[in-house]
């Protein structure tokens, strides 16, 4: 690949993307590949989405999926299995992301939420999703990166 970053490669319908496969020359193939932490992204922003992607992608993660929709997480988790879950708290469809959190949870998948509405209330209505870090926006690449180690960590994926 001359001189094209992954998030160069990157884009999506608004409703769901699967990403490519993160080629060798990222480093991660063989034994290795199957090893990295899978991370499914529930977030209905297509910019936010991408640049989360990216940073994880760059990162040495498996995006296994990019969503906008809570039934679409909910629909894709099964089958995807990720370790670990971004969750924005708005979201286009019926489900938000705290339902959508909350019923991931129940499957055994826990959330990170990535969202602009942590005031006491939200967060108070979210405590049934078990959230294992919260990201304000906006956040940096690095605060990103340290949540999601934190909540595989915590989350006994890592």
């Amino acid at each position: 690949m001359t001189g094209m970053s992954a998030s160069a490669r990157l884009c999506r319908p608004s409703d769901e993307f699967d990403p490519p496969p993160v080629p060798a020359a990222f480093g991660i193939h063989g034994e290795d590949a199957g090893l990295r932490e899978r991370i499914l992204v529930v977030e209905d922003d297509y910019f936010v989405s991408l640049t989360i992607e990216a940073d994880l992608v760059d990162a040495g993660y498996e995006v296994v999926a990019v969503v906008a929709t809570g039934e679409a997480a909910l629909a894709r988790a099964d089958s995807l299995r990720p370790d670990l879950a971004i969750v924005d708290i708005r979201l286009a469809g019926k489900l938000d992301g705290i339902e959508t959190a909350t019923e991931l949870l129940r499957r055994g998948i826990h959330c990170i939420f990535a969202t602009a509405h942590s005031d006491l209330q939200t967060r108070e209505r979210a405590r049934a999703a078990c959230p294992l870090g919260w990201l304000t926006k906006p956040f940096t690449s690095g605060d990103l990166l340290q949540a999601v180690k934190q909540g595989l960590a915590d989350s006994g994926s890592h």
